[in-house]
């Protein structure tokens, strides 16, 4: 294939269209299958994104299903404004005209990803990309330019680098202008970005007298910048969102954490750095870091106190760390943990909240800011310490630097609630007592329960308060709840005393501000005393209001009365309103009659509005009137439209008739069908279990645990202690309460082992529980009887049981 330089020479020779030949060439070197014949650089698909500075946006995978180092994984793409320009200049490039752009944008707002993103067309036609990094990048462009040929992407990252380069600076600039103005070159696409202050400084006119350093560089970058903005916008951010619930699970985490601000990209190129610095930082700096994550794991607020940090990080320390600090450690610590990387981000930065200025009010509390420097925790350390530090409690000097140094009320609070859900009842009692001294009115009635004697049996389930200013909205909409309330209370005083038309402005009114109630009540009476005109009429307008409620109502006084075609026609208007639940009622009401085809009828009319429960029942009717190939029909029928609630429902019935194989041979095809897959497996598994086919229940309950059915892990550690695998069961329950939060398998395997009688193995079981915050989750607001009756005083914070303790007299 001749260069592009004799095409274009013969052109001008023979006075053809120079452009016209050069790409018939590139065609004639697309339809041969090779690509651009030698040139700078590689084809564009062999390149990894992050070996052209991508940032990294998560951790890397240790290694692969085969053995070898995984990539790491990249988040999905949303595009913005800027994209709209890089696209345009990459559909001129691929048309045959050359062009340059460069995205000038802050560190880790995704200049270079957007970069990598637009070229991606340019990969299937055959282009390649040359990035100059070697020996030096300024080097490496301004000995390789020269030789760069058609269709080549030059890649110039960071371009400061190489514009900046204050020995051949100027000669680059020169060499990418000629690129781009000599046709017989191209096309090609020179894509770079930079700082916004880079920009000004190579654009900048000098001052007069000074010599024009930047000239060149001026002059290639007129015209040719593109801004890219720190934040997402609301579109960016709808995208964004759709993408996490999608799956994208990094997206998610970085939307959980920037949604307010917007710094999304920030957020995902600083995450894995931040991740690095936490696993190498000092022994004293990683102490305060695990400090601020419990906090803020256990409820305290977005500003800690420095005085807290620091007064609960030496228990973090083991004994050999403590002694080798200096007397400066903690502002070395401090110092250490500010330091920034990509996306401005910090592990642990000084804060100042910014003042709430609303209306004074006159039950507005004053601020409980404490004194002393106030810092925040990075969002993505925060949230991988909650994961990561999940089944750990947190050392004695934590609770007492909360009860020493932390002020404000809800805090205290929630750190008391978290304290008693880990039976580390004294600091929970001594942390009430403060959270009560600074205005906790839920502390307060908390601790005259204990006075009353209510001592050690039950908890109180923390509902923490609303965001505090969100508190006035709160109050306006209670005040409005209130009144419709008051208002349909009203109503019916005015009905009581014969003043219809007044209960129904009134209810009415009540209606207007969210409560049909009245509405329901006055439809009620009005079909009782015969008035049924009147009674359709607000039950209408009670559905107009939201409520459904009362045309159900009617339709059960009418059935009653022997109107079972007005009581059909009230039900097919709740239906139409969204309550298919009233039609199903109906049909169970007509069932239970003995009227089975009126019933049949009526779910028939609750199926074609897509309810799903009525299909089931109508399942369950065939299969109990004996018509069991009709019940399977229905039931394989709807799995086919892709609701297999029918399904399972059948092998209920089929197993609790004792039909097994039936049973199984439905779930069976379940799984073939990959109809809810993890469900028929789990369900599969217990049938097999029951059968006493334990070795392929096993099997089947790892094949649903490991596709996402969690229930499956309960039956799986109860199969394994049974079995006598205790260490397996035991590992299992475990890793669900480490990984997800769930101690219900745990809970379960307590049970077991207190039946056996192991009660040394019982109390280690119920201390991870404890440690893991889930004392109360199987209980609900009582504490367990196992918790009670192993350490009645609760626990100190290295889960050593406490010894006997009241509340002292100042306490009470």
């Amino acid at each position: 294939m001749p260069s592009a330089e004799t095409v274009a020479g013969l052109a001008r020779v023979l006075k053809l269209p120079v452009p016209e030949l050069l790409e018939l060439r590139r065609t004639a070197v697309e339809e041969a299958g090779r690509g651009t014949p030698g040139g700078m650089g590689r084809p564009i698909g062999q390149w990894d994104p992050h070996d052209l500075e991508v940032h990294p946006a998560g951790p890397r995978v240790a290694t692969s299903p085969s053995g070898t180092p995984a990539a790491r994984a990249v988040p999905g793409y949303v595009a913005r404004e800027h994209d709209q320009v890089l696209n345009a200049a990459v559909r001129d490039a691929a048309a045959g005209c050359s062009r340059i752009v460069v995205l000038v944008g802050s560190s880790s707002t995704g200049k270079t990803r957007a970069c990598w993103e637009a070229v991606q067309p340019l990969a299937d036609k055959g282009w390649r990309l040359w990035h100059p990094f070697d020996p030096t990048p300024a080097q490496a462009a301004l000995k390789g330019l020269h030789q760069v040929q058609a269709r080549t992407v030059v890649w110039l990252n960071e371009a400061q680098q190489y514009l900046g380069d204050p020995v051949c600076g100027e000669r680059i600039a020169a060499a990418v202008h000629h690129l781009l103005v000599s046709p017989e070159r191209g096309p090609v696409l020179v894509l770079g970005s930079l700082w916004p202050e880079y920009e000004k400084q190579y654009t900048a006119l000098p001052a007069p007298g000074r010599a024009d350093v930047y000239s060149r560089a001026r002059k290639l970058l007129t015209g040719r910048t593109v801004p890219v903005h720190d934040t997402f916008d609301a579109h960016a951010l709808a995208e964004a969102t759709r993408l996490a619930e999608e799956g994208d699970q990094l997206l998610a985490q970085a939307l959980t954490h920037a949604r307010t601000h917007g710094r999304i990209t920030q957020d995902l190129a600083g995450a894995p750095q931040l991740l690095n610095r936490y696993h190498n930082a000092s022994p004293a700096a990683l102490a305060i870091l695990q400090a601020a994550i419990d906090a803020r794991r256990l409820g305290a607020g977005l500003y800690l106190p420095q005085a807290f940090l620091t007064g609960a990080a030496p228990d973090y320390l083991d004994d050999t760390d403590w002694n080798h600090l200096t007397d400066d450690w903690a502002e070395k610590a401090y110092a250490e943990l500010a330091e920034q990387v990509h996306g401005k981000q910090a592990p642990l930065s000084k804060a100042t909240p910014r003042p709430q200025r609303r209306p004074p009010g006159p039950t507005d509390a004053p601020p409980q800011w404490p004194t002393g420097p106030l810092f925040r925790l990075a969002d993505y350390l925060e949230q991988h310490g909650r994961t990561t530090r999940r089944p750990l409690c947190p050392p004695a000097s934590f609770w007492h630097a909360a009860h020493t140094h932390l002020t404000h009320a809800d805090d205290l609070d929630r750190l008391a609630w978290e304290a008693e859900t880990r039976h580390r009842l004294q600091w929970a009692h001594h942390l009430r007592h403060r959270a009560a001294d600074y205005g906790s009115t839920q502390a307060r009635d908390r601790l005259s329960r204990e006075g009353a004697g209510e001592w050690h049996g039950t908890a109180t389930i923390y509902v923490p308060s609303t965001v505090r200013s969100d508190t006035s909205a709160q109050d306006r909409l209670s005040c409005l709840w209130e009144e419709a309330r008051a208002l349909g209370r009203q109503a019916m005083l005015r009905e009581k005393a014969g003043d219809q038309q007044g209960a129904e402005s009134l209810a009415r009114q009540a209606a207007g501000q969210g409560s049909t109630d009245a509405l329901v009540r006055l439809a009620e009476l009005r079909e009782k005393t015969g008035d049924r005109q009147r009674a359709e009429f607000l039950a209408r307008q009670a559905a107009r209001g939201g409520s459904t409620k009362a045309l159900e109502r009617l339709a059960e006084l009418r059935e009653k009365a022997g109107d079972r075609q007005g009581a059909e026609t009230l039900v097919r208007l709740a239906a139409d309103g969204g309550d298919t639940g009233a039609l199903l009622r109906l049909a169970e009401s007509r069932e239970e009659a003995g009227d089975l085809e009126s019933a049949e009828a009526l779910l028939w009319q609750a199926i074609h509005r897509g309810d799903t429960w009525a299909l089931a029942r109508l399942v369950r009717q065939r299969e109990l009137a004996g018509d069991r190939d009709g019940a399977e029909s229905l039931a394989r029928q709807a799995a086919d439209d892709g609701d297999t609630y029918a399904l399972f429902r059948l092998t209920d019935l089929r197993e609790e008739a004792g039909d097994l194989e039936s049973a199984e041979a439905l779930l069976q095809q379940a799984v073939l069908n990959g109809e809810r897959e993890p469900v028929a497996l789990f369900r599969l598994a217990l049938v097999r279990k029951k059968a006493g086919d334990l070795e392929s229940a096993e099997e089947l309950l790892r094949q649903a645990i490991q596709h996402g059915q969690t229930r499956a892990l309960y039956h799986l550690v109860e199969l394994l202690e049974r079995a006598g695998d205790r260490e397996g069961a035991e590992s299992l329950a475990r890793q669900d309460a480490h990984h997800d939060g769930d101690t219900s398998a745990l809970y379960h395997l307590v049970e077991l082992r207190e039946e056996a009688g192991d009660l040394k193995s019982t109390r280690v079981l119920l201390q991870a529980i404890a440690d893991c915050g889930s004392v109360h989750i199987a209980g609900g607001p009582e504490v367990p009887e196992s918790f009670k009756r192993h350490w009645p005083y609760g626990l100190d914070p290295d889960g050593t049981p406490t010894s006997s303790w009241r509340p002292s007299a100042s306490d009470r």
